[in-house]
């Protein structure tokens, strides 16, 4: 994970898919690779329980704003069965998360880099970490959680 910070950028996104892949598939949740739709780029995705998760993978300098949520949320919106899962390497502007938490219905959750270095340093399981996200957004609670929240929490 540490390594993809040597690459370019578009390399890097490639590279950053890829190991998202393998940490999925590494935690039993069949990840899948980056797939095209009608007119779409998906990521990826995975499944856990009977769920079918979307994934959007970015590596930016800085936190996004709003607009790629509500794009990936039209995305995950297309199948009644699906969630999602956006993962920014550098987080999500607090104005992004409260817009998009304010929204109504979520049905995805946010993960950023720090998350997945929580993660990767065995603070806690890919998974719990998705079962938390997803309880704490059904609590009302938004879009994203950070891990260190839920770990604080334990």
């Amino acid at each position: 994970f540490d390594a993809l910070h040597a690459l370019e950028p578009k390399a890097r996104g490639f590279a950053f898919e890829r190991f998202l892949r393998a940490l999925f598939d590494a935690n039993g949740l069949k990840g899948r690779s980056s797939f095209r739709l009608v007119g779409e780029q998906i990521d990826g995705s995975f499944s856990m329980g009977d769920s079918t998760y979307l994934i959007e993978a970015k590596w930016e300098n800085k936190p996004l704003d709003v607009t790629p949520l509500f794009a990936f949320r039209s995305q995950v919106a297309k199948a009644d069965w699906t969630r999602g899962l956006f993962i920014s390497y550098s987080g999500f502007t607090n104005d992004a998360c409260t817009a998009f938490s304010r929204t109504g219905q979520l049905n995805s959750i946010g993960m950023s880099g720090q998350d997945l270095h929580f993660i990767l340093e065995g603070k806690i399981s890919l998974i719990d970490a998705i079962r938390a996200k997803l309880a704490r957004a059904g609590e009302g609670r938004g879009f994203m959680v950070s891990v260190y929240e839920l770990i604080l929490q334990l």
